[in-house]
């Protein structure tokens, strides 16, 4: 808090005063001071004009001023600590305080005892408790200086004698805080855009002399001396007169006065008439006369009463309707900063606040200040849904999990800064969770892709150790039976002469190959009955070395079939196995 030396009501201090927004003007800018409306205080700070304080007035503000002075030590011996008077200002800010510690953690506020605070400070009395104009003052007072607290104490003196003392301890609201704020930034806007009104001084009625008094007079020969004519003529002059088209509190004063100068009209024939009557009995043509006259003051009387009526209800359904139509084109004003649609409804009680009011003037100030109410509250809806969608688009990559955007903008910003934290969260998780899955999927698809690949690699080892062990059987069984039968004869001796020589590298190995006889097993007929192409080259790296040729046709033994066979899968198992790994 920046302090100020000013005394107060020192023309110094008056002049710092119309350039800040003051705790003292708070209740009036908020539409809840009971000394001045929030139109008047527009007035003040735009004209730099007050109105003039009369004696009597000015006794009580300095009264004010003294009891506040006597009722300090007081509070001292409340708050145990030492007050000073002092002005602070905290930006636009200001607050004149009644009193203030050294530390500024405590403030002090002084009121003169009434009977609407002997109600309120009782014993167990809540700052809450207190009328609405004195929490709006020192929630100010609180925001300016930083103060905790505020100790706010009535009293009422006898000269230098105390009669009475209530206090009590307020304590910062947020709300009304967050209120006042947005009430004087609402109030500062207005104020750039104030035009005084053109001044208008009080409605008084006009005199009211257009009628000449009734005159009736009976003589003694039963003749009748009166003005009827001429009261007629009057009457008849001033009706024409009036006026029917108000507009003004001027006009409307007049039209009330009017009212009240026929009813006298009517009076004074009915008077007159009685007094003629007195008189003598039957007097007919009197009597029409003034039934006539009488009946057109009556007449006129009546309808301008309810001319008077009808237009003043005119005038507060238009000064109504000009709120409605403001506050529907600021609301407009607003939704041009976001999404078509997104501002909630705003409801603003312009036919309540003028409910009973009479003067057109009165009308208009609490229209205004309702107006300026529904601003604060519009904006601030505004100020909210803007920073809610700015922090929503903020998340990028995850808008779809904000599909209810419209409606989540409308929340508090706590709710909505948790809303998104949670959800991007859950998100976040379900991501992980849908990732485990997926690679526990996979695993288990390559498990048991391994594990194929294994059973098929054993599958062909054990083909390959049956194809072996079988060759080897028919090799044994061959060798034995070559060991029992003739080797060869003529006929097999006469084929093997036109075969190539193939010399054994073992005696037993021509012993095997006689047995076995030639090889007829053509390369091409291993190649049909496999469907697919192999080379010798290939065979022989399967360890499959050919037997013989018939010319360009390499040869093998019909007994090599099942065992080439049988080395083709195994080769081919194992190629796959090497490819899957």
């Amino acid at each position: 808090m920046k302090t100020h030396s000013l005394i107060p009501n020192t023309p110094e201090w008056l002049a710092y005063r119309k350039t800040m927004f003051n705790a003292s003007d708070a209740p009036a800018m908020m539409g809840v001071s009971a000394y001045k409306t929030r139109t008047q205080l527009l007035h003040e700070l735009h004209t730099g004009m007050t109105p003039d304080i009369d004696a009597a007035t000015q006794r009580l503000f300095d009264d004010g001023h003294k009891f506040e002075a006597m009722a300090r030590p007081l509070a001292e011996a409340i708050i145990g600590m030492e007050l000073y008077p002092v002005t602070g200002s905290n930006g636009k800010l200001s607050a004149s305080f009644d009193g203030l510690t050294m530390c500024e953690t405590i403030a002090f506020e002084h009121k003169t005892l009434n009977k609407d605070l002997v109600d309120v400070l009782h014993a167990d009395c809540k700052g809450f408790e207190l009328p609405l104009q004195y929490q709006v003052q020192m929630e100010q007072q609180l925001m300016v200086s930083g103060a905790d607290k505020c100790l706010f104490m009535a009293s009422k003196w006898n000269g230098d004698t105390l009669i009475e003392e209530r206090h009590c301890w307020y304590k910062s609201i947020p709300d009304l805080r967050i209120a006042i704020v947005a009430g004087w930034n609402q109030f500062a806007a207005d104020l750039a855009a104030y035009v005084p009104p053109v001044a208008e001084v009080k409605a008084v009625a006009a005199p009211q002399f257009g009628l000449p008094a009734v005159s009736i007079q009976v003589n003694g020969s039963i003749a009748l001396i009166d003005n009827l004519q001429v009261f007629g003529a009057a009457l008849t002059a001033y009706i024409d007169r009036i006026n029917r088209k108000p507009e003004t509190d001027q006009d409307f004063a007049d039209l009330e006065a009017t009212v009240k100068t026929l009813k006298n009209a009517e009076d004074a024939l009915d008077s007159a008439e009685s007094g003629a009557l007195a008189q003598t009995e039957s007097i007919d043509t009197m009597r029409r006369t003034v039934a006539m006259y009488r009946d057109t003051a009556r007449t006129n009387r009546l309808l301008i009463d309810k001319l008077v009526k009808s237009e003043k209800e005119a005038r507060k359904l238009a000064i109504v309707s000009e709120a409605g139509a403001a506050l529907a084109t600021h609301i407009k004003a607003l939704e041009a900063r976001m999404e078509n649609g997104m501002m909630p409804l705003i409801v603003g009680d312009f036919v309540g606040v003028v409910k009973g009011l009479k003067s057109i003037d009165s009308m208009r100030d609490k229209a205004n200040t309702e107006l300026a109410r529904c601003k604060i509250e519009a904006n601030a809806i505004a100020d909210k849904i803007t920073a809610n969608l700015k922090a929503i688009d903020e998340q990028e990559g995850f808008g779809f999990l904000f599909y209810d955007r419209k409606q989540l903008a409308l929340k508090e910003p706590e709710f909505v800064a948790m809303a998104i934290k949670n959800r991007i969260s859950d998100h976040h998780a379900k991501e992980a969770e849908r990732i485990a899955a997926e690679t526990a999927r996979i695993a288990e698809q390559e498990r048991v892709k391994a594990e194929a690949a294994a059973q098929a690699r054993a599958n062909a080892e054990i083909a390959a150790a049956r194809g072996q062990a079988d060759a080897a059987r028919a090799s044994a069984e061959a060798i034995a039976k070559a060991k029992t039968e003739p080797l060869l004869t003529e006929q097999q001796a006469a084929k093997f002469a036109a075969l190539p020589e193939i010399k054994p590298s073992h005696p037993l190995e021509a012993i095997a190959l006689e047995a076995i006889g030639p090889p007829t097993l053509k390369l091409g007929m291993i190649c049909t009955r496999l469907g697919f192409q192999v080379t010798a080259d290939f065979l022989k790296s399967l360890g499959f070395e050919p037997a013989g040729r018939e010319r360009a046709a390499v040869l093998f033994h019909e007994s090599d079939f099942d065992r080439i066979c049988a080395a083709l899968i195994s080769h081919i198992s194992a190629v796959r196995q090497g490819v899957a790994a």
